[in-house]
C-alpha cells in the first residue's frame, strides 16, 4: 500500500498557478528502494540491479528514469528550481527583490514538502557520506540560484542584484532546511521565516548607537 508520502509526491501540486507532477510511481519506488539500501549497506556497496530488484522493477526501467544511481537521490530536486522560479515570477510586483524570492520559497514550503521531513533526513545522511554526492548537492543549489536569478530579472531586477539576491535566498533556504530537519515539530515555513529574520539582522547595517 502506498504511503502518505508517496500519495503526496504523485499528486498534481498547485503553487499559485505553477503546476508540477513531482514523479511517476516507478521513479518513487526506485528512490525508496535506493534510500533503504543506501542506509543499510552504504552508497558505494549498492548497485543499480540491487535497487531495481528491491523496487520490483528491471534495471532497464531504472535507466529510463535515472542516468545513474547517484541521480536517484535527487528525484525531488528535479522540479524544485522550476517550481520556485515560477512562484517568483508570479509573485506580486510590489515586493522587494528578496521579498520575491521568499514568496517563492514560502509558497513551496506550505505544500506537500512539509510531509517529507523523514525522507529528506535519510537522503541528507546518505549525501553526507559521499564526496561525489556532496558535490552534486552543491551543483543543485547553484542551479536553483540561477533559475531564481532569471526569474528576478524578468521582474525587472538588474542582473547583478538578481544574482546576489538569488544566492542569498538559496543560502537562507538551505540553512532553514538544516534547522528544520533538526527541530522536530516545527513547520518548515516557520523555520524559514525565523532563519530569514536572523540572517537579515546579521547583514543589516547597524544603526548609530546600537
Amino acid at each position: 500500500m502506498p504511503s502518505e508520502y508517496d500519495r503526496m509526491a504523485c499528486r498534481v501540486i498547485e503553487y499559485g498557478g505553477a503546476m508540477s507532477r513531482w514523479a511517476p510511481d516507478a521513479a518513487l519506488r526506485l528512490e525508496r528502494a535506493a534510500i533503504e539500501l543506501f542506509t543499510v549497506q552504504g552508497y558505494a556497496a549498492t548497485s543499480v540491479p540491487q535497487i531495481a530488484a528491491r523496487a520490483g522493477l528491471t534495471t532497464r526501467t531504472f535507466f529510463r528514469h535515472f542516468p545513474d544511481k547517484r541521480d536517484v537521490l535527487f528525484l525531488r530536486e528535479r522540479e524544485l528550481p522550476g517550481v520556485v522560479a515560477a512562484l517568483v515570477a508570479g509573485a506580486p510586483a510590489f515586493l522587494s527583490p528578496l521579498g520575491l524570492v521568499m514568496h517563492g520559497f514560502e509558497a513551496m514550503a506550505t505544500g506537500p514538502f512539509e510531509g517529507w521531513r523523514e525522507d529528506i533526513r535519510s537522503r541528507r545522511a546518505i549525501i553526507e557520506s559521499d564526496q561525489g554526492l556532496r558535490e552534486r548537492e552543491l551543483l543543485k543549489n547553484v542551479l536553483l540560484g540561477e533559475v531564481i536569478s532569471e526569474a528576478l530579472e524578468r521582474h525587472g531586477v538588474a542582473g547583478d542584484e538578481a544574482r546576489m539576491v538569488a544566492r542569498y535566498g538559496v543560502t537562507v533556504f538551505e540553512l532553514a532546511l538544516t534547522d528544520w530537519l533538526q527541530a522536530d515539530g516545527s513547520a518548515f515555513v516557520d523555520v524559514l521565516h525565523s532563519t530569514a529574520y536572523r540572517m537579515g539582522r546579521l547583514v543589516r547595517p547597524a544603526r548609530q548607537g546600537e
